[in-house]
């Protein structure tokens, strides 16, 4: 792979930005070492390249293995991280239980990963298969047996880097119960991850010999701590501690390229893929996140000199990538072409093989774009979330249909319709359930349910339910439900993903009939009756309308 040389006034530019008003003394032999750390966060089953050539583990491997031979030649060291959720997002990895995906990273090398949320889609017999494959670390400090009171993963691993030592700690998002199937963390305890942190860096700093201690986080980075009905996450750790008792944070889950723009005021959506950025910095504390799904491979060049951290320069790496982050369209390629390793291609490519031949069996055809991008559906009613809602709610008879918009993976475009598609779409698993309410009850519900924030995956997607959201009351206004007349002493019944009656997404908990149908094969049977979808019949009405609040489309952030 070629690699561009930045110019002297560019990297004299990104030296003086990262390091501002802290002057960098020389590195030199007796007193400095040279380190890299390499992240990526978010994989979701991407083990293998795109149509169009973008990201794949085997063009992730060529660059890693490039920065690795690079850092050595220079006297360096690498640290290669993830910030976790290696499963679910791609059939031909989910068939297959992610084992693709982490023969990939031993191949690449990584050195620790952190416990991401989505690991626990499987049930915990697969997790520990997936942890007994990895030839690295799971780590994860704020997970425990309920049993036993054992933490259930390792908390930290210390690593030895030239003559300096790290303690890399592994923390996981507190909502994963609420984000996953709860059935398969229900032996399992999540504890506040900062709590857990502050707790546990003085018996690191008593226990261990370190200079710095990293964090390798599925917790999320939110601009300036606003995450909204998310749990907090990076940017609220790195406040919440004594500056500089926590170096660096890698993390994950909020599934954003973390350069920031100004005086960390706001994301740099500017910034160009494979040039120098800055990464966010609180409290002393460097935070780095890498997009998702291997778009990008992050990397840090660090000096530790005297004592003390520089960080020296930071860029996130395209992988063949065809758009820029955000969703801009380019018609070139961004950044440099990256050959794929035709070692770990060809031991990746019997699993690709498999997993396609299972899924590209064509079962109906769709007139337009069936909206489910991630983007979308979390802000707004579409008609992708409306046919599931519908799909759900027919099956098991009911008088609506709810969906949880986090439970929509992706869009499916215009045209032949295979199994594949549905199963992108909704790749977890889930079961439909029948909820029955009386007309007060149900108001109650859904005040809670309808006013969940939008954009996260906690936005309910409807069908068959006329009614006014009042953001700011906290409270609905239901005109009428399958097309009759709403009756508040009447008694309804609706359709629910058992994930989120079981608490996921942070529902309201609630009892429910469960007749063990999975959504993704209701989606698959539907579509096969139906043959020809028309968009038409699901693009939303404004059946459901939101008012009091920033957008017309949902209940904002205040």
């Amino acid at each position: 792979m070629i690699r561009k040389i930045p110019s002297l006034l560019v990297v004299i530019g990104v030296l003086t930005s990262l390091t501002a008003c802290d002057r960098k003394p020389d590195c030199e032999d007796n007193n400095c070492t040279k380190f890299t750390v390499v992240h990526t966060n978010d994989n979701h089953g991407r083990f293998w390249h795109n149509k169009a050539g973008e990201y794949g583990m085997a063009a992730r491997f060529t660059v890693i293995d490039g920065i690795r031979k690079e850092v050595a030649a220079n006297g360096g060291h690498t640290l290669v991280l993830s910030g976790g959720d290696i499963n679910t997002g791609v059939p031909e990895s989910d068939l297959q239980n992610a084992i693709p995906d982490f023969i990939g990273m031993n191949m690449i090398g990584y050195d620790a990963m952190a416990v991401g949320n989505h690991e626990f889609d499987n049930p915990l017999s697969v997790l520990a298969e997936q942890a007994e494959l990895a030839t690295f670390p799971m780590l994860a400090a704020n997970i425990y047996d309920k049993e036993s009171n054992q933490r259930y993963f390792e908390p930290y691993k210390v690593f030895k880097v030239g003559d300096i030592d790290i303690a890399v700690v592994g923390l996981t998002t507190n909502d994963t119960p609420k984000l996953t199937n709860p059935l398969h963390t229900e032996s399992l305890i999540f504890t506040d991850p900062i709590a857990e942190m502050k707790q546990l860096l003085p018996q690191i700093k008593a226990n261990e010999t370190v200079d710095l201690v990293f964090a390798a986080t599925h917790m999320g980075h939110y601009q300036d701590a606003d995450f909204g009905s998310n749990a907090p996450g990076d940017v609220t750790m790195a406040r919440g501690l004594e500056e500089g008792q926590l170096d660096a944070i890698i993390g994950g889950h909020s599934q954003n390229p973390v350069c920031m723009a100004g005086r960390n005021s706001e994301y740099d959506k500017t910034f160009t893929a494979g040039d120098s950025c800055r990464p966010d910095k609180q409290n002393g504390t460097w935070i780095m996140q890498a997009h998702e799904w291997g778009r990008f491979v992050g990397r840090a060049d660090f000096e530790y000199i005297n004592g003390k951290l520089y960080l020296v320069d930071y860029r996130l790496i395209p992988i063949n990538l065809k758009r820029m982050a955000f969703g801009k369209k380019l018609a070139w390629p961004v950044g440099e072409h990256v050959e794929r390793n035709p070692e770990v291609e060809a031991a990746l490519l019997p699993y690709q093989q498999k997993g396609s031949a299972e899924l590209d069996v064509i079962i109906g055809k769709v007139d337009g774009l069936l909206q489910g991008d991630r983007k979308v559906v979390r802000a707004q009613q579409t008609n992708l979330g409306r046919l599931i809602a519908k799909v759900h709610s027919n099956k098991v008879r009911a008088d609506f249909g709810i969906m949880n918009s986090g439970g929509v993976r992706a869009s499916i475009p215009a045209g032949n319709i295979a199994y594949r598609d549905v199963l992108t779409v909704q790749p977890f698993s889930n079961t439909i359930g029948l909820a029955e309410m009386s007309g007060d009850k149900l108001i109650s519900y859904l005040s809670k349910v309808a006013t969940n924030t939008r954009t996260s995956g906690a936005y309910a997607q409807f069908y068959g339910i006329d009614m006014t959201v009042k953001c700011r009351d906290q409270d609905v206004e239901i005109h009428s439900i399958n097309g009759q007349p709403f009756d508040i002493s009447a008694t309804y019944q609706f359709s629910i993903p058992s994930f989120s009656a079981a608490g996921g997404d942070n529902y309201p908990k609630i009892n429910i009939l469960e007749a063990g149908y999975v959504d993704a094969i209701e989606l698959y049977e539907y579509v096969k009756k139906e043959k020809n979808i028309q968009i038409e019949d699901y693009n939303p009405k404004n059946e459901v309308k939101f008012t009091q609040s920033k957008s017309s489309l949902g209940c904002s952030i205040y």
